[in-house]
């Protein structure tokens, strides 16, 4: 099944033009497209608002509860993606995780280099904060937006705000240093992710700030205190070596950290619902929220 959800990307991405060839305003519209292939389930409720600073959607399936929240945010290297891209793997989340998903539409690089997202994912939670309980409210993030969690867990605590009860990370990009071997070893074997387009993604979001800032690249930052984190990657995915260091950072220093690797070589494999293991990682999603927590 990996090697079809290759063939589907790479099919789709033969009908467009080279990506090196678009500006960036092109590349988001590109990207955007993709509710055209994945559209939100009708019976998901999506209502937007303003959280506080920032356009965001509640994602809202039906039989959930109406007490707690996923605050979701998404991937794209920092530099592409938005809730049109991700509306339906968030509205898969909040599914599984039996609650309403806060999608977040944060401000993206160049323009707004770090720490304008970030600022935007902490605005959020302390939004989400007026009217929940932070055990009630879940980070959860692809990629980039991954990474983004994890380093705005890390700013909460240095804050001294409460934090949420957990972090879902899937395919997580946490090192705009490009450290990882695979990273490297891998480059043009999956179709979404290569090692250039990551480069000029990563040193649009940093810019002067070093990549090895925890803030930025949260695979070196303190992981004492964070809630517990649930980690799915692909085993053979480009991001695999990150996963793992998450894994092994955060246990390091003891936080429950669980990792789970499923044969995929496709990033982010949870967007392609037609993947079995999409299925299979989303009822982890669900048993981590019901009980996998702190």
């Amino acid at each position: 099944m990996t090697a079809r959800g290759i063939d589907v990307v790479r099919a789709h991405l033969a009908k467009l033009p080279p990506s090196a060839s678009l500006s960036i305003a092109e590349r988001r519209a590109q990207y955007d497209r993709a509710e055209r292939v994945f559209p939100t389930p009708a019976d998901v409720k999506v209502e937007t608002v303003t959280a506080p600073e920032r356009p965001a959607e509640w994602l809202r399936p039906p039989g959930i509860r109406t007490d707690a929240a996923v605050l979701y945010l998404h991937g794209g290297g920092y530099v592409i993606g938005s809730p049109r891209s991700h509306r339906h793997l968030a509205a898969a989340i909040a599914r599984a995780a039996g609650t309403a998903a806060l999608l977040l539409d944060y401000r993206l690089a160049p323009e707004h280099p770090f720490p304008a997202a970030l600022e935007d994912a902490l605005a959020a939670y302390r939004w989400l904060l007026q009217s929940h309980r932070p055990e009630d409210i879940v980070f959860s993030g692809e990629s980039a937006g991954a990474g983004l969690a994890i380093a705005a867990a890390m700013a909460l605590r240095d804050a001294g705000d409460p934090a949420p009860a957990g972090i879902i990370a899937l395919s997580p990009f946490v090192d705009c240093a490009l450290k990882g071997e695979a990273i490297h070893r891998r480059n043009g074997e999956d179709p979404i992710v290569e090692i250039d387009t990551l480069a000029y993604m990563v040193s649009s979001y940093f810019q002067t700030s070093s990549p090895v800032d925890p803030l930025v690249s949260p695979i070196y930052g303190d992981f004492r205190g964070l809630p517990p984190l649930l980690i799915q990657a692909g085993r053979k995915e480009v991001l695999v070596d990150e996963a793992m260091g998450l894994a092994a950072r955060a246990e390091a220093q003891g936080v429950k950290a669980t990792l789970e690797l499923y044969d995929e070589r496709l990033h982010i494999f949870s967007l392609f619902p037609f993947l079995p293991n999409a299925a299979r990682a989303l009822a982890a999603v669900r048993a981590f929220v019901a009980g996998g927590k702190r």
